[in-house]
């Protein structure tokens, strides 16, 4: 049971991480100091990064979720063009996501929730003005948050993945 405690814990906050130590050790079957041990070491470890909500973000009075995917020319790997990029991303706190990746021709991707599409084409326009000699290309998949979905975003449901067991 110990050696699977640290992933059951996860799964467990996955599904509510706003549940008491205590409420998570009747659910484990361990200890509440068990489990307060073992969720430090997953926070001192990196296994933990945050805990947060998952708000609706059309609420919050964004109407597009939007997924780019670019063509970056290959001196992007060097390290002062990765500083530059880690610095001009950080200036946009819609964006959720950003890295380099690989697929479909491309190999980076970024993705941002925009209040409307006049602000997306915006970040776009700069984002092609200001790496206009790093970027050869920009495809976006633009998600209107207005609607039905198949699956609404949410991390609960990697609490429910039968995953392999990890020490």
């Amino acid at each position: 049971m110990r050696k699977k405690l640290p992933q059951k814990l996860l799964k467990e906050l996955l599904k509510n991480s706003k549940r008491s130590d205590r409420q998570l050790s009747k659910i484990l079957g361990v200890s509440q100091p068990t489990v307060t041990r073992a969720r430090n070491r997953l926070e001192k470890t990196g296994m933990i990064q945050d805990y947060t909500i998952i708000p609706d973000f059309e609420k919050m009075g964004f109407e597009i979720l939007v997924i780019n995917f670019a063509k970056l020319r290959p001196q992007v790997l060097a390290s002062d063009v990765s500083e530059k990029a880690q610095e001009f991303i950080a200036k946009f706190p819609n964006t959720i996501f950003a890295s380099t990746g690989n697929g479909m021709g491309m190999n980076a991707v970024d993705i941002a929730f925009y209040k409307n599409f006049t602000e997306y084409h915006q970040r776009v326009n700069q984002m092609k003005t200001e790496w206009e000699d790093i970027i050869e290309d920009i495809q976006s998949f633009i998600v209107p948050l207005k609607g039905e979905k198949f699956k609404r975003f949410s991390l609960t449901y990697l609490g429910e993945v039968n995953q392999k067991e990890t020490p």
